[in-house]
């Protein structure tokens, strides 16, 4: 392909996917199968890979995160974002209708919009394009988290009309994304979130953007700082133009001519809530006439022409028969309440997650408690209190367990951890979760051994840990469903190659707490051997550069259990290597480079050398690599067409480099 053809083709895949996007993220209405958007998708990040000076602004890929943010800037807002006054009956309703009536003089017609139950957000758009975006704050200054409202995919980059406008709505969670995230949590020994609005809030405020990315936020958005570049001049033409534009705005609004038809919507919904996607705790009624809303006006906190109608809590009271222990894939225990069936929020619920340990003794809840449970986020059950005056006489606090369920090894609290947790590596509960993290690719890089393969080889027998993988036969591989003699010696033959591969890998794949990928390279490149790392005292762990008490108390910790040595030494006894192919930390200190201790940022098209393979030379001379300028840069080198990142590093006062500089340096240093 010509240079043409390819801008063509990255602007036409763009379009695209853009349009694809809207159809399922702000429509609801997916118009093609998820296998075509990814073999789209894929297409373009090869593309921008290859030419990156030609992605465009609104491309999709630049909804993944990757920015670590030094911190929130403060967000002025030019027109503030008010509160809205509650109302909490029928009554309080009418007497809202009532004033509004005698101020204007006549009955007024209303627009209902479900009160989503999240954070709000201000996002701003100059002829089309977003340009920042903001938390409510205290409604005259918020926190500019733009970058990790980028992430959210729901909120278009680039609106389908060229217009500046500042949109406001919530950003919330959705109902089953906030219990993956939990469930996660849990078995990451991490305090869980009390319920979406906070999982949402958390989610918005993160330094770093790719965990914003990960956890599937969503916006609907209801109102305009200033209608005055509208063409609408009502409340609910305003969302059908917001929708015109790409903006996601709740399809369930509703106009409603009478306050009686505002009860019956109120009332409508508060039976449907518990079918919806998402959390909301009310509707929000407003005055439709943008003409009403002026003369009506504000007081110095809210709109006299709208109010929040909140629902009141859904909740049951019940009694805890048992509590159960189950143990997850990263050796967490965690406790589920056994409970007399009740029915709450439209389902009959009979059990109740208790999270960890801390949590059943915070509340205090024990065997034959009578307790009040609610639904967090409409989905999970909770247990809110227990009702003390219905106590037994004769209750003993619960006694918490000390081994584990399944295998019975002792539990541990680690450090920093809320949770409970078995660190015994061949433990049952943990293995077939334990072999699919070992064989990934970013661990030993293992081909053919999936999921289903692994799930029939610990069920036959054939596994029990890792080591075992290294002691396969091909007569065992062709006892498995599917698997012939071609696929059976592919297996062993990745197996084999697996060997080689440098110890951070098998560390990595190990599945050690807190212990990610980058982790376990620093690791290996200070102590080069799995055995020397092994026997390091946690103190010794921590005085390394960027590895904190959490890490260096896990592998403590986990090097302190027996079943770990003997699992070691069968991975030794198969061949496994134990050493760190890298440049070492040793070899590092006499690296004679201008890159050594420097941190970096590529930025342009490199005609020497593939932006990935600049990163790996200047980091075998002691470089850091990073994404984003910002006043901790030392160096930028700039290739052609070097856009935003030079003209900030320019700003900054930050040494500016041209290509063959850096082919220079790279050429004359010394490792």
């Amino acid at each position: 392909m010509t240079e043409v053809p390819i801008a063509e083709r990255i602007k036409q895949i763009t379009t695209q996917l853009n349009q694809y996007a809207y159809e399922y993220y702000v429509k609801d209405q997916p118009t093609v199968e998820d296998h075509v958007y990814d073999r789209l998708y894929q297409e373009l990040v090869e593309l921008e890979t290859a030419h990156p000076e030609l992605a465009l602004e609104d491309s999709p890929t630049k909804r993944v995160g990757g920015i670590i943010l030094e911190g929130f800037e403060k967000a002025v807002h030019e027109i503030p974002l008010y509160s809205l006054n509650d109302v909490f009956s029928k009554e309080e309703l009418i007497s809202f209708d009532q004033r509004v009536q005698k101020t204007v003089g006549h009955p007024v017609s209303y627009t209902c919009e479900l009160k989503i139950d999240g954070l709000s957000v201000s996002l701003r758009y100059e002829n089309g394009k977003f340009v920042r975006g903001a938390t409510r704050g205290d409604g005259s200054i918020g926190e500019n988290i733009t970058e990790n409202l980028k992430t959210v995919k729901s909120i278009p980059l680039q609106l389908r009309e060229p217009v500046s406008l500042e949109v406001r709505g919530e950003c919330y969670m959705p109902k089953m994304s906030f219990l993956k995230l939990n469930q996660e949590r849990e078995e990451a020994g991490l305090d869980v979130f009390t319920n979406p609005r906070n999982a949402a809030a958390g989610s918005l405020r993160q330094l770093d953007t790719r965990i914003a990315a990960k956890r599937n936020l969503s916006t609907y958005l209801y109102a305009v700082a200033d209608v005055a570049p509208l063409e609408a001049e009502t409340q609910f033409e305003m969302l059908q133009e917001l929708d015109s534009y790409g903006l996601r705005t709740n399809p369930e609004s509703r106009l409603c001519h009478t306050i009686e038809e505002v009860w019956a919507f109120i009332e409508e919904f508060h039976e449907r809530r518990s079918e919806l996607s998402y959390e909301i705790d009310g509707v929000v009624v407003k005055v439709n006439d943008f003409h009403l809303q002026e003369e009506l006006a504000y007081t110095v906190k809210a709109p006299r022409w709208a109010a929040a109608y909140k629902f009141p809590p859904e909740e049951a009271q019940t009694v805890v028969e048992d509590i159960e222990w189950t143990i997850g894939r990263t050796g967490v225990i965690t406790p589920t309440a056994v409970m007399t069936p009740v029915r709450v929020a439209g389902t009959t619920v009979s059990r109740a997650s208790l999270h960890n340990s801390d949590y059943i003794e915070m509340k205090d809840i024990r065997i034959n408690d009578t307790v009040i449970i609610y639904k967090a986020g409409d989905i999970i059950p909770e247990v809110a209190q227990v009702i003390l005056e219905k106590r037994p006489t004769d209750s003993q606090s619960y006694e918490m367990p000390t081994h584990c369920p399944i295998c019975d090894s002792e539990l541990v609290h680690l450090d920093e951890e809320v949770a409970l947790r078995c660190i015994n590596p061949k433990c049952p509960a943990q293995m077939k979760e334990g072999l699919s993290h070992f064989v990934s690719r970013n661990a030993m890089n293992i081909d053919g051994l999936g999921p289903r393969v692994l799930e029939q080889m610990y069920d036959k027998g054939l596994v029990q840990d890792v080591a075992d993988l290294y002691f396969l036969k091909e007569e065992e591989l062709l006892t498995l469903d599917k698997i012939k003699e071609k696929s059976a010696n592919n297996i062993l033959t990745a197996i084999a190659a697996s060997k080689g591969n440098s110890a951070e890998r098998l560390i990595f794949g190990l599945g050690i707490r807190h212990v990610g990928a980058k982790a376990a390279k620093i690791l290996m490149e200070h102590f080069e051997n799995v055995r020397a790392m092994s026997q390091a005292t946690e103190e010794e762990i921590l005085s390394l550069h960027t590895i904190g008490g959490a890490i260096a108390n896990s592998l403590a910790t986990y090097f302190e259990n027996e079943e770990v040595h003997e699992l070691l030494d069968e991975l030794e006894k198969a061949g496994v290597n134990f050493n760190y192919l890298g440049v070492t930390t040793r070899q590092l200190e006499s690296v004679e480079s201008p890159f050594k201790d420097q941190t970096i940022v590529l930025t342009g098209k490199l005609t020497t050398y593939s932006r990935q393979e600049a990163k790996e030379k200047i980091e075998s001379l002691g470089g850091k690599v990073t994404g984003s300028v910002s006043k901790k840069t030392d160096i930028v080198v700039a290739g052609e067409d070097a856009g935003s990142k030079l003209t900030k590093a320019e700003s900054l006062g930050i040494t500016v480099w041209d290509e063959q500089q850096m082919v220079d340096a790279l050429e004359q240093s010394k490792n």
